[in-house]
């Protein structure tokens, strides 16, 4: 699931989620980000073992690589939007900084 999930922050650039999964979701898309910017080909396959799209992992490497070039660390964010309607859930909204 957290594949998935990773995968489609990366395609769309955010997603809403509960609080819980973004927190765990956050730490992973930073790993994938890191992966695209060293891009050598031991990471790219590390990358390319993980994300489940390979449209994705050339976005990763092409164009994220180059946005967080002279960042270092922080791509994500995690916005809280308050409680679901139906069980209560913390819902949250992660995305890609920039």
């Amino acid at each position: 699931m957290y594949r998935i999930m990773v995968t489609d922050l990366l395609r769309h650039e955010v997603i809403r989620t509960t609080h819980a999964k973004s927190k765990e979701v956050a730490p992973l898309a930073e790993k994938m980000v890191t992966h695209a910017k060293r891009g050598d080909l031991h990471n790219r396959r590390q990358a390319a073992a993980f994300i489940t799209d390979k449209k994705v992992l050339s976005k990763a490497f092409d164009e994220l690589a180059d946005r967080y070039r002279d960042r270092n660390g922080g791509y994500t964010r995690v916005i809280k939007l308050g409680k679901r309607a139906g069980d209560g859930a913390e819902m949250a909204l992660i995305e890609l900084v920039d």
